[in-house]
């Protein structure tokens, strides 16, 4: 079986230094910090042996946290995209039978996000692009992002929402649980809203072709499905939805397995959204594609949908 992996993070050490630092969360242990700033930056002396021995065919880059979503400036965001795509572009040449790219987006500037996502697909051969998240407390189902969403559903390529903004909240629930910030839980819950934000926001309904992808078993939005709906069907909402919401997730809104190694968590998904809504991501280097793997195979799908 071929397996590809569509959330795997890599850093560029001469962007890292001009990116503001965003936390991974509190408590990271620091073998862990030290682990992944050393497999960050690298492509053949850890990650490819690493997808060797776990049996990962081919891994889709992406440039880690923040990305470029945490400046404020556009004009410094457009550079940044473009020499990081190009620098993506140089590492897909030398290992195109092991590498895939999704380009990094200036949404600072929608419409010049929109142009740097038709060169890198067009140009440079990306399969799509990866956004952290919100910029500054903006969301993508804002109007000012409809051209970008528009260059999406032209160009046929997905977006892939991940986490890792810098926190556009503070939230009091987290007071006195450092635990709880960042990829152990908040993320998940700020990157799955955003999402519902998308869908609620009727970007879908402007944009039927428009793909999104959200990692982490779907930020667990999956298993909300009829609860949105039957809580939908008590409200009044100005712009009402052309289809229920949970006809979004599972069509609109594709998943990815990343960070989420459970057999249960996949049957559940796969269940309640099809296998033809999810795809195989391990998170590396954050993750260890040896979980990943070896989650995905006990699990007791029909060779159909592993292959799916």
């Amino acid at each position: 079986m071929k397996y590809i992996a569509l959330e795997e993070a890599f850093s560029i050490p001469a962007l890292a230094d001009r990116m503001p630092f965003v936390a991974l969360g509190s408590g990271r242990g620091r073998r862990y910090v030290e682990d992944w700033t050393r497999r960050l930056p690298d492509f053949t002396e850890y990650r490819l042996p690493e997808m060797d021995a776990a049996g990962i065919d081919v891994q889709v880059l992406s440039l880690t946290i923040p990305g470029v979503q945490a400046g404020v400036d556009a004009a410094a965001a457009r550079d940044d995209a473009r020499f990081a795509n190009d620098y993506l572009a140089e590492v897909v040449a030398q290992h195109p039978d092991r590498f895939r790219g999704f380009a990094a987006l200036p949404t600072q500037d929608p419409a010049a996000a929109a142009e740097e996502l038709e060169r890198a697909v067009r140009q440079l051969g990306f399969r799509g692009a990866l956004v952290n998240d919100h910029l500054q407390g903006h969301y993508l189902d804002e109007p000012r992002f409809d051209e970008l969403w528009s260059a999406f559903e032209e160009l046929s390529v997905p977006l892939y929402l991940h986490p890792g903004a810098p926190a556009a909240d503070h939230w009091k629930v987290l007071d006195g649980r450092p635990e709880l910030s960042g990829s152990l839980w908040s993320w998940a819950a700020e990157t799955g809203g955003h999402g519902l934000r998308v869908v609620f926001g009727g970007v879908f309904d402007r944009h039927p072709g428009a793909t999104l992808i959200l990692g982490h078993m779907g930020e667990f939005l999956p298993f909300m499905r009829s609860r949105l709906d039957s809580r939908y069907l008590t409200q009044d909402p100005e712009q009402p939805l052309q289809r229920m919401p949970s006809a979004y997730i599972g069509s609109n809104l594709l998943i990815t397995t990343s960070g989420v190694f459970s057999p249960a968590a996949l049957t559940g998904a796969v269940l309640e959204i099809g296998a033809d809504a999810i795809m195989f991501s391990v998170d590396y280097p954050y993750e260890s594609s040896h979980d990943a793997v070896a989650g995905f195979e006990r699990t007791t799908l029909s060779d159909t949908d592993r292959h799916k």
